[in-house]
């Protein structure tokens, strides 16, 4: 009977016999054989004795040991049972014993990998492999003690772990190994604890040296670092003695000496943490930690972790008296400025028990607190100011002198009182000097001119290059806008070269958006070259006639009028029609001069050409109003529909500003029941008569809404509205949407552009100072507003109240934003933004974070001479307690006064 036939029967003790009278080229050569029969049975429905006589009769035909030992390997999880025994025994004793070699020298605790060793080590008398991955399954088999089916050699008596060990034969041969090379079992990546059992339990019991055990042990970590978790457990169970711990004293120099290196690199919280456990199992000296103060003192620049770990150590050594003077000065040059108050607390607690200890230390420790005086939080200048006041009996006259100086780094709320503690003239800090008198301004940035769009672009060559940038980063709205009207015009003029300069930028598609953007352009060039359309691109055909009278799922009212914009660009390409497009800005910011747009109507007049109706609602949207008489005479001159419509719109001067504050603002408590979001803006429609494009009248007509937008405002949406910022930043700005990143970074462009700024301008802002996921666009926003003197500094502050007090407890982050701002040079705006929004937020319960507005008040108002009570001010710093809140209250209320 053939091997398959017998597979196929099931009859293991059948195959068994066969590929006893096969020679070995034959086994060979039913491999192929068999491996097919595999595929057909795995596909099938088959029974368990016929997974195992397949298995057996493969395993037979593996005709070299070193063939045989990598099948096991891949092999491992099968039962070794009486055909195994069978089956290997049908080889010769130095088949088998070549076969042990192979299977020791890659042992694995998998499967039956060490059950087959055993066996042919105890059925040959041959020499037991003495690989640590051996030793270590060994360890794993005795442990768990599986069970031997009948005619299977080996596995130990004992009812536990320790006593199954001593009963084993193998243990006097193979323990040895496992004492001379400890960390390969301990700390190897897929063991457990039992490796460490049975070597503690040895030592414990004197079968192992423990001395021996614990010195290799030391010698594998410093060859090859463990993880930090795994040495925690090992030296936990070891228990070293003081004489233990300082008879490996060079293996943990070399340990600690690896690790701080490797702190040094820093990381994340998640990355480092094994590194800190490892360093802490370790516990070196004092007089160990002693030698690497160096090191200590560079980590105090790095992660908060690492930061905290080094300042501990270098703490306990002076308390120890084992750190120069010079390097706790060092310590507090690295740390005190530091943003994280909770070192600077402990740096500065540090300081504190110094000049407590040590009187003769006193005067240095004030001086080293002084530093403090220059951090951006005044709650911890108060803290080190505080510190100086309680030790001042101890500085000399130049510790004093010292102290001076740093104190004019200090808020101006806490100058005065520097100044009555340590003696000087004139409180430092003051915000105008006493005698020329000069009246405080804020430091703006210059109002930014917006820049020119160059004109058209000369050769088809350019045009795949400017498409190219565009398909690459889509964020620029000039090269856009240039890059679609080359288009248009290059294959007006000669489309069969425009389409061969384009070959190259086909190559690479953009990247996938859910949104309409501008690297969608990527399917117009596709069109010029008459390639097959992609899918996004059939849909963006669709949104030229999409009716956006219902909510989108998806995309914004800028992305449908920009993919508008796109397909009927690739319609004007295939008819030929018009030569260039009218909405091409002359400005940045999405403005068209009135002037250009006249004489580019009328350049289409005199050839005959209808203008697409998007591409004209677009440069409606974008024309600036004018009240040039000659550009007005001119168009009035303009015979054609597109004319007379260009015509009217410039004499009405387009559609009327919008205001969508919404109704009962300010509000200070929210409407009952408090709808979602009450804070929403209004958002009333124009209706345009003419009307426009659908997709356009969108835009600023009667709203249609959004059911949740996937991609975040883009630069485009500012230049199709360049004269409307309100009205746009009414709409979709408020949308619900999938994140809140990457909406802020657009707001500089809102500030850049025209049109009103009011109440829908100055939420974005306030919602983007208390989200502060892009803090530095959000803070450049706000001060081009007030450099343009645009900012309704009122507005604004009360809609930080509003937001603030009801729902989004985020003060903590509006003040480190409104700081930013202030540190710019803009004390006076700041302050008034504070002014209008501390009223609301100072009620019977101050919201969370009050004492960090407060202390930001402080500041500003100091830095820039506001006087005036604030009601609620003065009735939180007359409150009794030492709250921050109230502190700072009393500061600011000094302050005003």
């Amino acid at each position: 009977m053939k091997l398959t036939e017998l597979v196929e029967a099931g009859d293991v003790a059948g195959v068994v016999r066969e590929l006893g009278a096969l020679t070995p080229d034959q086994r060979e050569a039913c491999a192929a054989e068999l491996t097919a029969l595999f595929e057909v049975i795995a596909r099938r429905e088959n029974t368990q004795e016929e997974r195992i006589a397949l298995f057996a009769a493969r395993l037979g035909c593996q005709v070299t040991p070193e063939a045989t030992a990598a099948w096991i390997r891949a092999h491992a999880y099968f039962t070794m049972d009486t055909w195994t025994v069978d089956l290997l025994n049908l080889y010769p004793v130095a088949w088998r014993t070549e076969l042990v070699a192979h299977l020791g020298e890659r042992a694995t605790t998998a499967g039956a990998v060490f059950a087959v060793t055993e066996h042919l080590v105890r059925d040959t008398g041959c020499p037991l492999p003495a690989s640590h991955e051996f030793v270590l399954a060994w360890l794993y088999d005795r442990a768990d003690s599986p069970e031997r089916q009948p005619g299977v050699l080996g596995g130990a008596p004992g009812a536990d772990f320790l006593e199954r060990l001593r009963a084993d034969d193998f243990t006097p041969k193979l323990l040895p190994l496992a004492v001379a090379r400890p960390g390969r079992l301990v700390f190897a990546w897929h063991t457990s604890e039992r490796p460490l059992e049975a070597l503690v339990g040895f030592a414990a019991e004197g079968v192992v040296d423990r001395d021996e055990l614990i010195h290799n042990l030391f010698t594998d970590m410093v060859d090859d670092p463990p993880h930090g978790a795994q040495v925690v457990v090992t030296l936990e169970a070891l228990a070293l003695t003081p004489a233990e711990h300082a008879g490996v004293a060079r293996e943990r120099a070399a340990l600690v000496d690896h690790l701080l290196g490797r702190l040094l690199e820093d990381g994340t919280r998640m990355e480092i943490a094994p590194f800190l456990e490892f360093l802490r199992a370790l516990a070196p000296t004092p007089a160990e930690k002693a030698h690497v103060v160096r090191d200590h003192l560079a980590l105090l620049d790095r992660s908060l972790p690492v930061a905290t770990y080094a300042q501990e150590v270098l703490t306990g050594l002076d308390e120890a008296g084992l750190l120069e003077p010079e390097s706790l000065t060092e310590a507090c040059e690295r740390i005190l400025l530091r943003p994280e108050k909770k070192l600077v607390r402990a740096q500065l607690g540090w300081l504190d028990r110094v000049a407590r200890r040590d009187p003769a230390r006193a005067g240095r420790a004030l001086a080293d607190a002084a530093t403090t005086f220059g951090h951006r939080e005044m709650t911890l200048q108060e803290q080190a100011l505080k510190l100086v006041a309680k030790h001042l009996k101890a500085a000399d006259e130049p510790v004093l002198r010292e102290l001076r100086t740093a104190a004019e780094q200090l808020s101006p709320g806490l100058s005065a009182r520097a100044a009555e503690l340590l003696g000087t003239a004139q409180p430092p800090g003051t915000p105008q000097d006493a005698v020329t008198e000069q009246p405080y301004a804020d430091v703006l940035p210059a109002v930014p001119e917006p820049r020119p769009v160059p004109g058209p672009i000369a050769t088809a060559t350019e045009v795949a290059q400017e498409v190219a940038a565009v398909v690459a980063n889509d964020q620029d709205v000039v090269a856009f806008e240039r890059a679609l009207d080359g288009l248009v015009r290059h294959a007006h003029l000669d489309r069969t070269a425009l389409a061969e300069a384009l070959k190259p930028v086909m190559r690479r598609e953009p990247k996938s958006n859910v949104d309409w953007v501008q690297s969608d352009l990527y399917d117009v060039a596709r069109a010029v070259r008459g390639d097959e359309p992609r899918g996004r691109a059939l849909r963006m055909h669709r949104a030229v006639h999409v009716n956006r009278t219902t909510p989108s799922g998806s995309c914004s009212l800028a992305g449908s009028m920009l993919a508008s914009r796109l397909a009927e660009a690739m319609d004007v390409i295939e008819s030929g029609t018009q030569p260039f497009l009218l909405a091409v800005p002359t400005l940045a910011t999405g403005a068209l001069d009135a002037a250009v747009l006249v004489e580019r109507v009328s350049a289409l007049d005199e050839l005959g050409v209808t203008p697409a109706p998007v591409d004209l609602a677009q440069a409606l949207l974008r024309v600036t109003p004018t009240s040039d008489q000659q550009v007005l005479g001119a168009v009035e001159k303009l015979g054609s529909d597109a004319g007379r419509r260009l015509a009217r719109w410039l004499r009405e001067g387009g559609p009327a500003h919008q205001d969508s504050e919404p109704k009962g603002w300010p509000h200070r408590k929210p409407p009952k029941p408090a709808s979602q979001g009450w804070w929403t803006p209004e958002r009333p429609g124009v209706v345009m008569d003419p009307p426009l494009p659908q997709v356009a009248a969108s835009l600023i007509g009667p709203y249609v809404g959004n059911s949740g937008l996937a991609d975040p405002m883009a630069p485009f949406w500012v230049a199709q509205l360049p004269h409307h910022r309100e009205e746009l930043m009414a709409r979709d700005y408020f949308e619900s949407r999938m994140s809140q990143r990457g909406w802020p970074r657009n707001l500089p462009f809102v500030a850049e552009s025209g049109g009103p700024a009011g109440y829908s301008v100055h939420l974005a802002l306030a919602f983007g100072l208390i989200w502060q996921t892009e803090t530095d666009a959000v803070v450049d926003a706000v001060l081009v507003l007030a450099a343009r003197k645009q900012l309704d500094t009122d507005l604004l502050g009360r809609q930080l109240e509003a937001l603030l007090n009801h729902g989004w407890a985020f003060a903590d982050k509006a003040s480190a934003s409104l700081r930013a701002a202030a540190e710019t040079g803009a004390y006076a705006t700041v302050w008034s933004v504070l002014r209008a929004a501390l009223p609301g937020l100072l009620g019977d319960t101050p919201v969370r974070g009050a004492a960090a507005m407060l202390a930001l008040a402080v500041e500003c108002a100091s830095r820039c001479g506001a006087k005036g009570e604030i009601a609620e001010v003065t009735a939180l710093a007359d409150r009794k307690g030492s709250s921050q809140a109230v502190k700072n209250a009393r500061l600011l209320r000094d302050a005003l006064r």
